[in-house]
């Protein structure tokens, strides 16, 4: 997947950023047998991202992750699988993450600032291909999707903690 990641906020420089959302694109394309598209990530800070909070949802507070995706993909029935993307279109969309909101969850959970935001990023893609969490049946599908594909890299299931 080509991603386009934009640092606004220097710490995710150290974190390298950069390097942790590919691996996370690459795992779930492949996972889901997709073809090559495009998409944009931003590391931000809590400031930033509770001012796109407001503006797009409505929350003007900060939050973990925010996606954006370039059309709707969601599936109709809750669980099932959303419509692929058009490969045609490659573009997906966008994702906001938050460096302070990420730092503290990490903490609290007692797992690493990389891995949780390795989570969060397959979570912003998985938003970007359709999948949610609002319907109990969609989020089950989501974070099944989700403990696998981090399962594949190593990590543990962000959901059993």
């Amino acid at each position: 997947m080509e991603l386009d990641v934009i640092i606004e906020d220097p710490r995710w420089d150290a974190l390298n950023l950069t390097n942790i959302a590919q691996a996370a694109a690459n795992t779930v394309l492949t996972y889901l047998d997709l073809p090559e598209f495009t998409a944009c990530v931003m590391g931000c800070d809590d400031a930033r991202i509770a001012v796109l909070n407001a503006d797009f949802r409505g929350k003007p507070q900060p939050t973990n992750v925010l996606s954006w995706p370039s059309e709707e993909r969601g599936a109709h029935v809750a669980g099932t699988v959303p419509d692929a993307p058009d490969p045609t279109d490659p573009e997906l969309g966008d994702i906001a993450i938050a460096y302070d909101t990420c730092a503290a969850e990490a903490a609290t959970a007692g797992i690493t600032m990389a891995d949780h935001t390795t989570h969060l990023i397959v979570h912003g893609l998985l938003h970007l291909l359709g999948y949610d969490h609002e319907r109990d049946a969609d989020a089950t599908l989501m974070e099944g999707l989700e403990t696998q594909m981090l399962g594949k890299m190593g990590l543990s299931d962000p959901y059993r903690r």
